[in-house]
């Protein structure tokens, strides 16, 4: 991690403790509306940050999946993965806005070479995505959770790594749903971390 990375972290982490107090102060975060929270950051955190660095940075150069790009946290640690292991990142965000902010915080990192920016409906541009997909965070809005799953699966390389988001707090009934489908599906191991919200860490064998 160098100074510029340093940096930008050092900001999302500043807009998260702001957050923070915003939500301890009013109501609870299941409460709000998709629209309300758009407004804010909702990023993995750094302890899953610097986890999925390190299983990103395990993999020789990855062709790794971002599913829900919002304001761009976790892009900066995968991106710095593909970053030291020759892979790239693709990302994709519903909101342009979202993945605009995205893509300026990477400049600022100086990442961006390693990312590319999509915007749209996700499951349609997975579906476009050629195979070979070796890394996926899955971390967009939850009734999308088991659709991507169905469609990047077949795309997978083996010995990928899956990591979804949120498995344990906030409780959704699609993560669990995501948690069942994902468990299910032939040649793919899988456990539950209670590290950050939650994450949900599949292995599809060879």
């Amino acid at each position: 991690m160098d100074d510029r990375m340093k940096a930008v972290l050092a900001l999302y982490h500043q807009r998260m403790e702001k957050e923070r107090e915003a939500m301890r102060a009013g109501p609870p975060p299941h409460t709000l509306s998709n629209a309300e929270l758009d407004r804010n950051l909702l990023a993995v955190g750094p302890d899953t940050g610097r986890l999925i660095n390190i299983l990103a940075r395990s993999l020789k150069a990855p062709t790794i999946l971002e599913l829900g790009t919002s304001y761009g946290y976790s892009g900066i640690w995968l991106a710095d993965a593909a970053r030291a292991t020759g892979g790239r990142v693709t990302t994709m965000e519903l909101q342009q806005y979202k993945s605009d902010h995205a893509r300026e915080m990477s400049e600022k990192a100086g990442l961006s070479s390693f990312v590319d920016f999509k915007v749209g409906d996700a499951v349609q541009m997975i579906e476009a995505l050629p195979s070979g997909i070796d890394f996926v965070l899955v971390d967009l809005w939850k009734d999308l959770y088991v659709p991507c799953l169905e469609a990047f699966y077949p795309k997978l390389n083996p010995g990928a790594i899956v990591v979804a988001d949120n498995m344990i707090f906030p409780a959704f009934t699609e993560v669990a749903q995501y948690r069942d489908a994902v468990r299910a599906k032939p040649r793919m191991t899988s456990i539950l971390v209670p590290v950050g919200s939650g994450l949900e860490i599949s292995r599809f064998d060879a």
